[in-house]
């Protein structure tokens, strides 16, 4: 049968390995590709801040210069999907819709709002999973009808199912040639991309993540160029401050679907099969990608997933309501030169390393202010141009220790973890400007600096940059024993996702890293040195999705 099909785009903003377009195409007489804007829903419900905007209208800018390319074009429509596909059914006399296949909660949402309007119109709807490697539902059934909440239980399913499809063919200029667009006046003016001002948005600060299949392609070429590093890369040795990304940065093409998670990860077994030594799961790129199709298939069958109440694998904690502490956190005046740089370099960049990512969520949650990681998860959704749904909230539900993670007592010390990597402390010195004529000594501890040294640096300790927020010994001792009390209370809980043996990432750390105990020795504590910390929460990163994922996700 030959349609006139709406193909929806949602995430998915790509050409190649797109199985549902490619299968739409084929069926159809006339295609109409379609973004809705609906800001209602993107702002409301999936939290989308101007960095994250400007990222979607930029890859909605690249894949109408390359559908157009191929003769089509894209269709940009505001309003709610429901009504504006309603309208266009009717208007363009449509038969069919197309659309990917979601697991979030408000997408299947709105998948039924379209199969109940296909039911009402008697149309055909055509949809295939396109933004993970697996059909999720697949693994759910293969591990009994519930989700597998180890890692190791979830790969114990996959190596049942097999390897991952292969991504299809590019869509080319052949597959339009039937679908020629409407004939209707002003196209321009009517379906044409917004751009950040039209909606009202301004952002200022330097684009260094274009949006779009382009530089998504572009940047995995670059990376694939040099198939050494990405063999042997190993997420626990990457550098959380260093002054340029040192993963591969993908995590945000990967999260909008501008770049196919089949195709990065064929591309990494690729590789792989033809190295001597590679590094393996669960640092290696390819254990990153199957973390993150972890989280999705977790988060696909679990209730209240980006929530803890209602949440069956998530403690139930009694978090601190402190608005002021996480106002403090959010626009970087902890007091803490490490952590306000990443929080700095997460609102002007939309993208910070994984590491750091751990670093600033367990400050926030479990480490030191014990603030609810649901509002850590809110203003990554904000802030990340690599915020997802499943990653995010797993990765917040991880660093909080509230589900999965079960080291605990490990927390990152917001002094010696940055230090480690960058005695000299050049990342701070770029994201904290009025830090930076600090003696390497005192960067990351300025309200140790004498006097004279603080006027020498042109930056005065409670005047022109604050005091540290907490005393980092006190708070991470009286929170572990907060924490231990907790999961002593909901052990059947915290039993849920945890492995029976030890950890596949803390097993690789354990041949890179010396074991050391979190809190080996408690610092003494002087009421001279009121934010001194001696004792060493060092980073050994626990296990974490890439960047390709996030915290939000980032994937190495």
């Amino acid at each position: 049968m030959s349609h006139r099909t709406i193909h929806l785009f949602r995430k998915g903003l790509r050409l190649h390995d797109n199985p549902t377009l490619l299968g739409a195409l084929a069926s159809s007489s006339a295609l109409f590709p379609v973004y809705v804007l609906d800001r209602t829903f993107l702002e409301g419900v999936m939290g989308l801040g101007p960095p994250r905007w400007r990222f979607i209208l930029q890859s909605l800018e690249d894949l109408d210069a390359r559908l157009r390319a191929l003769g089509s074009r894209l269709y940009i429509l505001r309003g709610s999907t429901a009504a504006v596909l309603r309208d266009l059914v009717t208007r363009w006399g449509v038969t069919q819709i197309s659309y990917d296949t979601e697991v979030e909660p408000y997408y299947t949402c709105m998948e039924q709002e379209i199969q109940a309007l296909a039911q009402e119109r008697g149309l055909q709807t055509y949809t295939r999973v396109s933004h993970t490697l697996y059909d999720v539902r697949r693994i759910v059934k293969a591990n009994g009808g519930s989700p597998p909440l180890t890692y190791k239980k979830f790969l114990h399913v996959l190596s049942v199912l097999g390897e991952p499809e292969e991504p299809v063919q590019d869509v080319n200029a052949e597959d339009f040639l039937r679908c020629s667009p409407p004939a209707e006046p002003d196209l321009e003016q009517t379906y044409s991309v917004p751009s950040l001002a039209d909606l009202g948005l301004e952002l200022e600060t330097e684009v260094l993540w274009p949006g779009g299949e382009t530089h998504a392609l572009q940047r995995l070429h670059k990376h694939f160029q040099s198939q050494g590093w990405v063999s042997n890369v190993s997420k626990a040795r990457t550098v959380p401050n260093s002054l340029l990304p040192s993963t591969t940065g993908l995590s945000p093409y990967l999260s909008l679907g501008c770049l196919s998670v089949r195709t990065f990860y064929h591309r990494l077994s690729s590789v792989c099969a033809q190295a001597k030594n590679h590094s393996l799961p669960p640092v290696s790129l390819q254990g990153q990608v199957l973390w993150r199709e972890f989280f999705y298939t977790v988060a696909s069958a679990t209730p209240n997933f980006t929530k803890m109440q209602g949440n069956p694998i998530c403690l139930q904690i009694d978090w601190y309501h402190n608005p002021e502490a996480l106002e403090k956190w959010r626009t970087a005046q902890t007091g803490f030169p490490w952590i306000d740089a990443i929080m700095t370099q997460l609102r002007e960049e939309g993208w910070i390393h994984h590491l750091a990512r751990h670093a600033v969520a367990c400050f926030l949650t479990r480490g030191d202010l014990w603030i609810s990681w649901e509002e850590g998860m809110k203003v990554f959704e904000e802030l990340l141009l690599d915020a997802d749904y499943s990653v995010n909230a797993g990765n917040w539900m991880w660093l909080s220790a509230s589900a999965f993670f079960h080291k605990y007592t490990r927390i990152f010390c917001p002094v010696r973890f940055g230090r480690r990597t960058d005695p000299q402390g050049q990342y701070v010195r770029k994201y904290l400007q009025v830090l930076k004529n600090f003696p390497s000594q005192y960067i990351y501890e300025p309200w140790k600096a004498p006097e004279d040294v603080q006027l020498s640096a042109g930056c005065i300790i409670g005047k022109d940059y604050p005091h540290p927020m907490v005393c980092h010994t006190e708070a991470s001792q009286r929170n572990l024993g907060l924490m231990r009390q907790v999961r002593t209370e909901q052990q059947n809980t915290a039993e849920l996702t945890r492995d029976v043996a030890d950890d596949p990432m803390e097993a690789e750390l354990k041949r890179e890293l010396q074991e050391e105990e979190l809190l080996e020795r408690v610092g003494q504590h002087s009421t001279s040195k009121p934010f001194s910390s001696d004792v060493d929460h060092k980073s050994r990163p626990c296990s974490w999705t890439p960047e390709t994922l996030q915290l939000s996700g980032e994937v190495m």
